[in-house]
């Protein structure tokens, strides 16, 4: 049975790049479902599923839309309805991938429908984009973003071959079968640079267990995909090591997480440690791009490209507020272990980064604001130690139900 492609388009403006695509995809075996959210004019072509079932989808009248001239409510209408109609198809089992093509409109209108749908399920955004900064439009899907190189406005010798291309990364996707692996429940690990050896160290403790580990890199992206991944059900539990993020969201730094960082896992009630890995730092580009309040600050370039500033007692104190804000919300079994004498590779006495007033001020105030339920232990070791990552570990395991595993 061919597999079924879901084709995003304008179709009023770009009908005939839609229609190139369609066909250089159904020369590769598969059949097309075409998805039209054009505003401006008449299809190209006719649709699977026209513009006007498109608007009804997201609640709204086509002809009322238009009408109002003004655009960018039509787009936010149609991107409400593409998604919807994109989720009720996956959803029945109708389409086994999802491509599109276009400038900044139809990215954003066909990206928030492929963010919509699961992480695996093919996904191919053909975009004037492309080549700059695309994490708004990825989000923490897996869309494969492709330059166009050339606006998406007609088929010529330079389009052609990239429309083609397009066409052939998309039916790849959908011919092959995943690799089938043993199914092991998943475990979630926040690392960083300055964190590595705790994780290397924790790692093999869980796969022993027979967990399947998942590490993400807590630069912002990784603490959000790691969250929605919690919030899709696909996380058993959490051994969030490093919660640097917070420090750059509270302080304004590069790899901000966003506010919701540390809600998923305790309003899922699955069992997470937590630990204030790389609060000693909030991430800055090059040392030119740190803003001038911050002048006179403690700095560590950890390369050409990134700038470490440490965090000062009273922003750990801050830190320790929220932390305890976001924990007492917690659903499931939670706790939170303190390595006194460091929270990263630079934060041991004799590195630049040590302060100890600082980890005080943060474990001050998070036992202050914490539900007397959750357990703060506090461990005199830094984070990176051998005793730290074998007990994080195994007390996470004995969370999830693992007998004669080492409790805190």
């Amino acid at each position: 049975m061919p597999k079924t492609i879901a084709v995003i388009g304008a179709l009023d403006t770009k009908g005939q790049d839609f229609a190139f695509l369609k066909t250089e995809i159904e020369k590769r075996g598969c059949q097309t479902l075409i998805i039209d959210f054009g505003v401006l004019g008449e299809a190209g072509f006719a649709p699977e599923v026209t513009r006007r079932q498109v608007a009804e989808a997201a609640g709204a009248d086509f002809d009322a839309l238009v009408a109002a001239g003004d655009r960018g409510a039509a787009m936010r209408a149609m991107s409400d309805g593409v998604t919807e109609v994109v989720r009720r198809l996956y959803a029945d089992g109708d389409i086994h991938g999802v491509i599109s093509m276009g400038g900044g409109g139809g990215t954003s209108v066909a990206t928030a429908a492929m963010r919509g749908l699961p992480v695996g399920f093919p996904k191919v955004m053909l975009s004037t984009l492309a080549a700059g900064d695309v994490s708004g439009f990825v989000g923490t899907s897996d869309i494969v973003m492709m330059p166009s190189v050339i606006d998406v406005n007609g088929v010529n010798r330079i389009s052609r071959t990239i429309y083609s291309n397009a066409a052939g990364a998309i039916c790849g996707m959908v011919s092959g079968e995943p690799t089938q692996g043993d199914d092991k429940p998943l475990i979630a690990v926040t690392m960083f640079g300055n964190t590595t050896r705790a994780v290397n160290q924790a790692k093999p403790i869980l796969e022993a267990a027979g967990y399947e580990v998942l590490v993400f890199h807590a630069t912002g992206t990784g603490g959000r995909t790691m969250e929605s991944l919690i919030a899709d059900g696909l996380i058993t539990g959490v051994l969030d090591l490093t919660t640097t993020e917070w420090a750059d969201e509270l302080l304004g730094g590069v790899l901000s997480a966003g506010a919701t960082r540390l809600e998923a896992a305790g309003r899922a009630g699955i069992p997470q440690i937590v630990a204030p890995g790389c609060l000693d730092m909030c991430n800055f580009w090059e040392r030119n791009t740190v803003v001038e309040k911050y002048a006179g600050r403690t700095f560590y370039e950890w390369n050409a490209n990134v700038t470490l500033m440490r965090t000062t007692p009273e922003e750990n104190a801050r830190l320790g507020e929220i932390f305890a804000e976001k924990l007492n919300a917690a659903t499931g079994p939670t706790a939170v272990y303190i390595p006194l004498r460091g929270w990263s590779e630079l934060d041991t006495e004799g590195k630049p980064f040590y302060a100890p007033e600082a980890i005080a001020a943060f474990v001050r105030t998070l036992k202050a604001n914490l539900r007397t339920d959750i357990p703060v232990v506090e461990v005199d070791t830094d984070i990176n130690d051998p005793q730290f990552a074998a007990l994080t570990a195994q007390t996470l395991l004995s969370m999830l139900g693992h007998s004669g595993d080492r409790r805190a």
